[in-house]
Order: C-alpha cells, then structure tokens, then sequence
C-alpha cells in the first residue's frame, strides 16, 4: 500500500544548501569542438562586418559560436574618416572599457610578457606603451552560460611564418592550472598561453599571448604575438603591398589561397594599414579554418548550480497508515489485510514538498517503493537545483 496524507514539518537543521560548478559542451550542437574545416562566417551585415565577424559551423550559418572582432589602438586596419573614430579604434575602446579597471582604460592592453610581469603595468611597461592591436574573441553567452570552463579549452591557429615556407598550427590555452588569476573588475584573469586542454606548453614568464576573462566568456589575444609567431604569407610576393589587399581576405575564397598570418602590414614592414577596411579580425577566421585537420575550437561551459538538500525524516511510529480506501474494509474501517493488524506495512512511493502556504512546490518519486511499519524508520534526501 501506498502512504496517501501523511505529513511532517521539515527543520532547518534538515536542510543543506549545496553550491556546484557544472560544466558541458559549449558549442549548440551539443559537442565541445568545431573542427577547422567545420569553420565558416555567420551571416552578418555588410555594416557589422566593419567590426565584426560571426564564426559558426558550416551548414548551420544561422547559428553563430564566437564573435571575432579586431582593434587598433589608434584606429589602423580600418576606415579613417574626419572627426570621427574609426571601427577598430572603437573596438579597441569598447573592450578596453570593458576589461580593464577604470584608471587603466586609457592606457590600452599590456599583454606582451615583454610589456607587463605583473597584474599593473610597469613603468617600464607603461614607458614601452600598450598593444598596439587585438584580436577578440567573444563567447556566446547563450552557449557559456555563467562562464567559459578554465582549463578545459584550446584555440588552434594554423599559418605561415613566411612565403614558401610550411604551414605550421599553434594551440593557446589558459595558464589556470598552475598559476592564481588576477583580479578584475569583471572578474578573473588568466593569461593565454602556448598549450591544449589546460596543459601549458610555454609559461606566462616566457611568453603572453593574451587575456583570458572566463566571466565574461572573452579572449583578448596580443595582435603583436601573433605576428610574431605567425606572420604569414599570401600567395604571390610576400613583399608586395597587394598582398593584404581585401580581396585576398574574401571570405568566399579557399582558404588554401588566401594569407595565413597576422602581420598588418607588407611582410617585413611595421606600417599599419589605415585607409581601408582590411578585414583584419577575418584573419583570425581564416587562420581557424586553415586547421582543417583538426580542432580549432575547443570549448565547455561552465554553470553554477544552487542545490537545496531536504532530509525527510521518517519516524518509526509515523507514516504506517494509508488513505487508500482499499487499506481498510467494513464499517469500523479496520485494516483490511488481518496480518497487518499488529505491524501495518505500506509502502512509500513519493514526496511531495509544500511552502509555508500550503503551496505545493516540488513532486520527488522514490525509484522503488520504500517499506514502512513501525519497526523500521527511514530517511529520504531531495535534491532541489535552482
């Protein structure tokens, strides 16, 4: 038999709230990497595109993963007009406000580890001046929930050092296993690092690449490292001017033909580009999808889960009895089953938890029934997450 109308007051003591860090995959068909040859541009218009650039999968365009978005300090790479900022410059402003504590929002990103060792810039930082340029790349907060899990992601990008030579594929990570975030106003910082899945291939003390901000679901990556380590070269000239024309960034090209590297300017020229829209953040794009034979993005959210545990106390003399009409027969309502009449025995199958109003507010079934009678008492734990 089933237990029908019995209740008991449930005490605070018999109530464990329980917070937990519940992690899944990130992308929204459920798995937790897009592969480089997966990669494809989101539907955007042609107005977005000045600042930014939808990544999403191929066959799913309408489905857009990451942002990506490039800045410039002072506004090259992109539109220049008079009296007016031009769409890196803002970019570059936006995150800037964005990131950093208010009294450093001016002076722009010290990423380099060459620029910055520490959480505030030095002075020597401050004498060398800021990253110049950025490359952001933005979750979606759908996708991330409360956060990007540290440790548990890898960017790929694959590129040229220079014209003829081999592509190579570099893999960033965060530096979160071995080293404690630094504050900020919009939560903890990690630095970007040379590594996969959370393993550190290269240490923040040998090189920086970038900022991570798992809060705020951002990576803000140093378009000079990137340079650095991965230049790049379009097919043709390596020293022609042409070379990062737009048309060689044409988002409709193979990638195979098209530049992979960062640099901004004509190989071996320090010259930024600030007459045109140069399509600088589909770079980054480009030098995704060229990791075709493996994953370029590698993501799982993170979400924090508040737990209510309510022990539900069942005492030996309590809970034996049945409303069911069929526990009890004739007119003096005695037990129907004569065995029972010296041990009832009825079976729990659920609880079911009220307010203080009477209000019902949550239904638990037990997977099996539970025996009860009055020589055994039990305890029920429900679990309730917000």
């Amino acid at each position: 038999m089933a237990v029908f109308g019995s209740s008991i007051n449930i005490n605070a003591t018999d109530i464990v709230p329980v917070e937990e860090k519940v992690t899944s995959a990130y992308f929204s068909d459920g798995s937790t990497q897009l592969l480089g040859s997966q990669i494809s541009t989101s539907s955007l218009t042609e107005t977005n595109e000045a600042y930014y650039y939808g990544i999403s999968k191929t066959g799913s365009e309408a489905t857009t993963e990451f942002h990506i978005a490039y800045g410039h300090i002072e506004g090259s790479g992109s539109h220049v007009e008079a009296d007016t900022r031009s769409e890196s410059e803002a970019i570059y402003n936006q995150f800037a406000s964005m990131l950093l504590p208010p009294q450093e929002v001016s002076g722009g990103f010290f990423i380099s580890r060459n620029k910055s060792t520490s959480a505030v810039p030095t002075e020597a930082a401050i004498a060398a001046g800021p990253d110049q340029e950025i490359y952001v790349l933005v979750g979606k907060r759908s996708n991330m929930l409360d956060r990007i899990n540290k440790k548990n992601w890898t960017v790929s990008l694959t590129g040229r050092l220079s014209a003829g030579t081999a592509v190579q594929t570099m893999h960033f990570t965060d530096d979160s296993v071995n080293d404690s975030p630094t504050a900020t106003p919009v939560g903890d910082r990690y630095n970007i690092v040379s590594g996969a899945n959370g393993t550190i291939h290269s240490e923040s003390t040998a090189r920086t690449f970038g900022f991570f901000y798992p809060d705020q679901g951002v990576l803000v990556f140093s378009g000079a490292e990137l340079s650095a380590s991965m230049p790049g070269s379009a097919s043709g000239t390596a020293t022609s001017a042409s070379v990062w024309n737009t048309s060689a960034l044409d988002a409709t090209v193979d990638v195979a033909h098209q530049f992979q590297g960062f640099h901004t300017g004509p190989v071996g020229s320090a010259v930024q580009r600030s007459d045109a829209d140069y399509k600088n953040a589909l770079r980054f794009i480009h030098c995704l999808g060229a990791s075709a034979a493996g994953n370029a993005l590698k993501f799982r959210d993170e979400e924090d889960q508040i737990s209510h545990q309510y022990f539900c106390r069942i005492p030996a003399g309590g809970f034996n009895f049945s409303n069911n009409p069929t526990f009890v027969s004739g007119s003096d309502n005695e037990i129907r089953d004569r065995t029972m009449w010296d041990n009832p025995t009825v079976y729990v199958t659920g609880v079911e938890l009220y307010n203080q109003g009477g209000t019902l507010v949550a239904v638990g079934k037990t997977s099996t029934p539970l025996k009860k009678n009055f020589q055994s008492e039990s305890t029920i734990k429900i679990k309730l997450t917000f």
